[in-house]
């Protein structure tokens, strides 16, 4: 078992955490504004929408991305599950729709908005970003340096 920690525990420093999501949209605008960070905030179907799931795999678990989200970026996730076992609260379900209703009536899955601490948006991603982490990286980044 000692034998199995130290040939893991290498790999372990070296991966970025997970950057950590809220679902509470009123709250990470404190968050942002005590913290001077931007919100990402992204519109998914975690259950039913391949693209949505792509995207949280491929972008935001990136270790590239949640390094720079980690000190840069305050997470929201409004989540629209299908599956009754995945279904939220009907608090959160609020929560969510209101959000839907002021940044996506249109309804687009993924769509992933950076807004500033005040919730004004900065920049729209509608649908699965093009290029990868690290391009969707440089594209918040430049985003950032010519917002608030």
């Amino acid at each position: 078992m000692k034998f199995l920690f130290h040939l893991i525990a290498p790999f372990l420093c070296f991966t970025a955490p997970l950057p950590h999501w809220q679902n509470n949209f009123e709250q990470a605008k404190q968050t942002a504004l005590t913290e001077h960070k931007y919100i990402l905030l992204n519109f998914s179907g975690s259950d039913w929408c391949g693209p949505c799931i792509k995207l949280h795999k491929e972008i935001f678990e990136n270790d590239v991305f949640s390094k720079f989200a980690e000190d840069n970026l305050v997470m929201v996730n409004a989540d629209f599950p299908r599956q009754k076992k995945n279904q939220l609260t009907a608090a959160q379900q609020k929560l969510n729709d209101a959000l839907a209703d002021r940044y996506n009536s249109g309804g687009s899955f993924p769509l992933t908005l950076l807004l500033s601490a005040d919730g004004k948006i900065v920049k729209v991603w509608d649908g699965f970003p093009k290029g990868n982490a690290e391009q969707f990286t440089d594209e918040v980044k430049l985003a950032i340096r010519g917002g608030y």
